[in-house]
């Protein structure tokens, strides 16, 4: 019989080893027992490591657009709000030309122009609003303020309607020889001259700088909706125009047929610009209805990607604990052995 001599290190490099393991181990299932999932996937699923993969790159994708939607939903309500502001400000408009009736009172004119220039700062200023540094009725150009103040004439509408008004008529809409002007010149002078005004080139010069392109945005995998207005659609030409003709000619020394012709004007182009306004609203709300459908849809593919993640993943957070406790018993263990073992010496016997 031959024995064979070991020496101390050689078993404490062994412990040492065995500890290592046995650390490593337990950090693994700590982590387990945390995440609820396998702390090593690619080794425990195998080949399976790619639909895990796919299934998490569909659930990132799916709760961005969640948020995204937020943002969405957001920008939608604010839109909701500027137009139904503006629509009920047409509307008092509206019911202000209707009002007058053929009116020559000086004293009920000059109400009526003070109600429709307030009407057009109101006009103005919820156009011009804005959520989150973006301007909702700008179209793309979401960081350009989109709508010109023409009451302080900021992009010279009021001086392009004067020299117009001068141009054709020989005088200023304040000069009593308005008198003289016949109906049916008002009527050509309101088609011919103002109407073009509020299109094309001229509209985008000193009124707008809107772009005519609304925002859209992706709800969904295979859905994109128009989430935004744009200041430049008819409704909100129509109703520029409209309370212009009212406030530059209903106070001025006209006949009655001849006023009569600038609020029939004015009346038809401010009903056309209500329904327009109202007509963007509902687009607007059917888009805010598949946001909220396309929202309950990805929180349903959410929850079913969910479960098939913890299928696949899952761990049994009991056995992890388990494992823990008895992987921290061999660590006690081993650690008290490598103790007893630096403990043994030749010079103890000596």
């Amino acid at each position: 019989m031959k024995t064979s001599f070991i020496s101390n290190l050689s078993v404490q490099s062994a412990m040492r080893a065995t500890i290592i393991q046995v650390q490593n181990e337990l950090i693994d299932a700590q982590r387990e027992v945390v995440s609820g999932r396998y702390s090593n996937l690619g080794e425990e699923l195998g080949a399976t490591t790619t639909r895990s993969l796919n299934l998490h790159r569909d659930l990132a994708m799916m709760n961005n657009l969640i948020s995204t939607n937020s943002i969405v939903t957001q920008r939608l309500s604010s839109t909701q709000m500027a137009m139904e502001t503006i629509s009920n400000a047409g509307q008092t408009a509206l019911n202000t030309f209707v009002a007058l009736a053929g009116s020559t009172d000086s004293t009920q004119l000059s109400t009526a122009v003070q109600t429709l220039t307030d009407v057009i700062d109101q006009f103005t200023d919820s156009v011009n609003t804005s959520v989150n540094g973006e301007y909702v009725l700008a179209g793309i150009n979401t960081d350009s303020k989109p709508m010109l103040d023409y009451m302080t004439d900021e992009g010279g509408a009021k001086t392009a309607f004067d020299t117009a008004f001068s141009g054709y008529f020989g005088m200023a809409q304040t000069d009593p020889a308005t008198i003289t002007i016949t109906p049916s010149d008002m009527q050509n002078f309101l088609t011919t001259v103002v109407e073009p005004m509020f299109s094309g080139t001229d509209w985008t010069t000193y009124w707008s700088t809107a772009s005519d392109t609304p925002v859209t945005s992706r709800i969904s995998k295979t859905e994109v909706v128009q989430t935004s207005a744009t200041a430049n659609a008819d409704g909100f030409r129509h109703l520029a125009m409209a309370s212009v003709i009212g406030i530059e000619l209903l106070s001025a020394n006209l006949t009655s047929d001849t006023r009569a012709i600038v609020s029939n004007q004015a009346i038809k182009f401010m009903g056309l610009a209500i329904n327009g306004v109202d007509g963007q609203r509902s687009e607007l709300g059917l888009s805010e209805n598949r946001v909220t459908i396309a929202n309950s849809t990805l929180q349903a593919q959410i929850n079913i990607i969910t479960l098939n993640l913890d299928d696949l993943e899952g761990v049994d957070v009991y056995e992890a604990s388990t494992r823990i406790t008895a992987l921290t018993n061999q660590m006690e263990i081993s650690y008290n052995l490598t103790a007893r073992i630096s403990e043994l010496s030749l010079v103890n016997y000596v």
